[in-house]
């Protein structure tokens, strides 16, 4: 798959966060569930320029833990 700039892909499905007035964004990391021509559903990942291995599988692993402290039943 061709990259893409994919900001206004997330505006038009209503992605928020919840961020505090002069909060800065430093890295992110965007995981994508894609519906293929074909019917198939494939994974993609999306980041910055200066995201590295190292800073993804961060990024992985603290969403995880949060997800499974705010999200489960």
């Amino acid at each position: 798959m061709p990259e893409r700039q994919i900001g206004e892909l997330l505006d038009h499905l209503d992605v928020t966060a919840d961020l505090d007035e002069g909060d800065l964004i430093l890295d992110a990391l965007v995981i994508l569930k894609v519906l293929q021509p074909d019917g198939s559903i494939a994974l993609s990942i999306g980041g910055t320029d200066t995201r590295d291995w190292i800073n993804q599988t961060g990024l992985l692993h603290s969403a995880i833990e949060y997800a499974n402290s705010h999200f489960t039943d």
